[in-house]
Formats: structure tokens, C-alpha cells, sequence
């Protein structure tokens, strides 16, 4: 099975959570952490597990998510 990474530009994150109702790995979070907007964003929880599907990019309104695969 593929691996992948995902990476956050996090400043640009509100915090919305469509990317963590579409993972199907639920490898995805919003964490305790805020950005310059006050807002909590997004986190991997088991980079490991991502498989790369990119459905997290796919939902987030904002194009704050970027999808590698290997």
C-alpha cells in the first residue's frame, strides 16, 4: 500500500474539521494549538498511517493541506 505525507500550512487553517470527517485512516485532529488567528488547527496523529488518498486536500476549503506520496 502507498505511504504518504501530509503537511499543514497552519496559518491558514480555521480549524473546521472537514478534513478530519474525511480521513479514512482518522489519522487526523484539531489540536490544542492555535495559529495567529486564534484559531485550533489541524494535526496528524500517526503520519505512519497516511496512505495518501489526499481527501483531507480534497475537503479543506482553504488549500491548506499539500499530499505526498511515495
Amino acid at each position: 500500500m502507498a505511504k504518504g505525507k501530509v503537511e499543514f500550512r497552519e496559518a491558514y487553517c480555521k480549524g473546521c474539521s472537514l478534513c478530519v470527517n474525511a480521513c479514512p485512516k482518522k489519522i487526523l485532529q484539531i489540536s490544542k494549538r492555535t495559529n495567529a488567528k486564534g484559531y485550533e488547527v489541524v494535526e496528524c496523529t500517526d503520519m505512519d498511517s497516511c496512505i495518501g488518498c489526499a481527501s483531507c486536500a480534497i475537503m479543506c476549503p482553504d488549500s491548506v493541506i499539500t499530499v505526498y506520496r511515495d
